[in-house]
Order: C-alpha cells, then structure tokens, then sequence
C-alpha cells in the first residue's frame, strides 16, 4: 500500500477495502479553514494511489458535527479576491471527491451546515445519523455558498428545495433531509449503541459490497454520472455505449462473467 503524508488536521485510517478520513478540528466543529480544504484535497489525490482501497468515508471528530461550516474567523476580514480564492479551494475539493475514480461517503453526524453540507454534497453517498443536521446558512451571514451549494443542492434536491434552503438558510434535521434527497440512509443504532459507531458500521458494510464489484466498471459508472448530466441525453448514452464496449478489454470483464457462468466469486485486480 502507498505511504500517506502526515495531516496536521487529519486522519487517515484504512480498514480492508475503506478508507476513513476523519477531520479533527473538534475545538472549532471540524470548521473547513484555508489548511483543512488543502489537506483533504491532498489527502484525496493520495488515496486514488492506494489500490486496495475501494471506497473513501469522510467524517468529523466528536459527537458534535461531521462540519459546521468554512472558518468563519478565517474569512471576516478576506478582500474580494482573497473570498473567491478561498471558495475556490473549497471548489477544487469539491471537484477533486467528484472526479475520483473511488466512490465517497459522508458519515454525517452532528452539524453539516455551509461548508460541512457542501463536503457531504461532493461524496457520491450520504449517511446519517439521527442527530445531523443540514442547511445551507450563509444568507445570514451576508452571503451564498461559495464551495458548490447553490449548484450541487439543486441537482440532488431539486431547484426548488434548493432554493428554499438556500433563501431561508433553514436548517434541517437527518429526517427531512432523508425525505428531499438530500440523505441516502438514516443509520439509526441499535440499543446501546453510540450513533457514531452505528454510522460508521454501515459504511464499512457498504464498502464490503462495493468491494465485491470490478473496480473498473465501479469507477466508469461514477464517471458517466458525472458527465452524463451535464450534456445532452443522446450524447450521453452514447459515451455510455462506447465506455461500455471498452470495458471488453479489461481483465476484469473476462474475470467477471467467467465467475458468473462458474457459479464462483469473481477475483477482480482492476485491469
């Protein structure tokens, strides 16, 4: 496995097919300053070199928020140029988790407001626990959401949630969120059970399954998604088509639906 850098804000935790990337701020609610934005979008580019690794969860310290926003302390004083300099690191995050070959997941618990609901908007999945909270409260602050808010809300909730959150700067618990779209699964815990760890268990489940599938194929699904709604459906379909037919030439290919006529688990390597 490849050697990951030393993080001043987070870990890295691999466990067989995932990887945990906890960010530990809790003093400041995990807040996503100028140093934090540049660690995780490091720590993303080092994780697409780990091959034994086949899916990425994001989460934050403490039981209090997964990420309760961008440093506001940080930001107050930034001119103009230095404030879109800033949302662009938050972009190039953002883009960096989108354009991954590794599926990610958000294990929200706690607050994810401003920033921390734009880090979960960016994974491919996200789970929460009873206690998360969402919202996108920047409009009480003087301003929008500057790392993808406004554009990744729409597209998962629908322009006109989107517009509610963003207008109001409502905050919303895990439930609703689930409801509108904005959640993929509310992991409740057993009795007993510390929500966190009860979270956490089911992304580790949900890693186990997608470990199952060709590496490949998994990156070329999240790939068309991505691309696909951005330009016109027959252009679309037909990228898929064509991807498609290029994965004939894997390894993989041959490895999967020879296990399947076999009756056997199929051995990918991800050629």
């Amino acid at each position: 496995m490849a050697n990951l850098s030393d993080y001043e804000n987070l870990t890295i935790e691999v466990d067989g097919p995932m990887a945990l990337i906890t960010i530990r701020r809790e003093p400041q609610l995990n807040a996503l300053s100028t140093t934090v934005l540049a660690e995780l979008t490091t720590a993303v580019g080092e994780l697409e070199l780990v091959d034994d690794v086949r899916l990425v969860a994001i989460t934050g310290a403490g039981d209090k928020a997964f990420v309760a926003g961008a440093d506001i302390a940080e930001m107050q004083e930034l001119s103009p140029i230095l404030a879109e300099r800033f949302a662009e690191l938050g972009g190039a995050l953002g883009d960096a988790i989108a354009s991954a070959t590794k599926p990610y997941v958000a294990a929200v618990h706690g607050f994810a407001l401003g920033g921390g609901c734009e880090l979960a908007l960016a994974c491919d999945f996200v789970y929460a626990s009873p206690k998360a909270k969402f919202g996108q409260p920047e409009v009480k602050l003087g301003v929008i959401p500057g790392f993808g808010g406004t554009q990744r809300l729409a597209r998962r909730c629908g322009v006109a949630k989107a517009k509610e959150l963003c207008i109001t700067g409502d905050t919303i618990d895990a439930a609703e969120a689930l409801r509108i779209g904005l959640v993929d699964k509310l992991v409740t815990p057993a009795e007993g059970q510390a929500p966190r760890d009860a979270l956490l268990a089911e992304v580790r489940a949900l890693a186990e399954r997608v470990a199952k599938n060709g590496p490949i194929a998994v990156s070329e699904v999240k790939r068309m998604m991505r691309v696909g709604t951005s330009i016109p459906l027959d252009a679309a379909i037909r990228l898929e088509q064509r991807t498609f037919g290029i994965l004939f030439s894997t390894a993989d290919q041959r490895e999967g639906m020879a296990a399947f006529l076999a009756k056997r688990p199929a051995k990918f390597t991800g050629r």
